[in-house]
């Protein structure tokens, strides 16, 4: 009777210690509802992300970031942190802009989100442009 209430101990303990892992799992492991709106904004961005990418590619647009001295690495990333509504309103500016012009309008763009983002601190490219914090 001994070995049996012996057994039962370590059973129990261990039955306990079981469930406690698997109730910390069950509560780490649930996932919210994604919205129709989230998805979609996320998917559009991913979409404007690339489309501004493939713009890169383009000989010219290589050229006047050449001849402005920025690297089109250093653009690269620009364009992976910016935002969903930055992308938005950019896409509908490059919409917007007249077909001779769109090449410098990117670029100047480009520079102006280079310009604000180094006034915000979070980058530091220009070194005369100082930080507003």
């Amino acid at each position: 009777m001994q070995t049996i209430r012996k057994h039962l101990r370590y059973v129990s303990f261990f039955m306990a210690l079981m469930m406690a892992l698997s109730t910390v799992w069950a509560t780490s492991a649930t996932a919210g509802m994604v919205g129709t709106g989230e998805l979609l904004t996320e998917q559009r961005a991913d979409l404007d992300r690339q489309s501004l990418l493939d713009m890169l590619e383009r000989d010219e647009v290589k050229d006047k970031l050449a001849q402005m001295g920025v690297s089109q690495d250093q653009v690269e990333e620009r364009i992976q942190n910016l935002t969903p509504a930055e992308l938005s309103a950019f896409e509908q500016q490059l919409a917007e802009a007249p077909v001779g012009e769109d090449v410098v309008g990117i670029i100047v763009l480009f520079l102006l989100v280079f310009i604000i983002t180094d006034m915000l601190c979070a980058t530091n490219i220009y070194p005369f442009i100082n930080c507003i914090r």
